[in-house]
């Protein structure tokens, strides 16, 4: 698997059990069935993408994978986990700002 990929499922999964934990009472069980079904879906979605290797992060995509009822669901995830990324898990955020930043050109 390359490198951004994995990347990206990790940063997924980490916001996904961020948001579930706070939110779902989660906190030493893992996640709950929701958030679980929506790590899988993702982790499909991020495999599957059109642009391969070249992928860009998922917030700057101009295809639009995601069934509309996961898109909400990781949305809402992603609103509450993102600003608390960067205290929680520093080197994916910088990472992943790099590749949204830097990285995300479709050509």
């Amino acid at each position: 698997m390359a490198f951004s990929r994995r990347l990206e499922k990790d940063t997924v999964r980490k916001m996904i059990t961020m948001y579930c934990n706070a939110n779902h009472n989660t906190k030493n069980d893992g996640l709950c069935s929701d958030c679980l079904s929506l790590l899988d879906y993702s982790e499909q979605r991020i495999d599957k993408c059109v642009y391969g290797e070249n992928k860009p992060v998922c917030s700057k995509c101009q295809v639009h994978c995601y069934k509309p009822t996961m898109r909400e669901k990781i949305k809402e995830s992603m609103q509450y986990s993102g600003p608390k990324m960067l205290f929680n898990s520093p080197i994916l955020s910088i990472r992943y700002m790099y590749r949204k930043i830097f990285k995300s050109n479709i050509h």
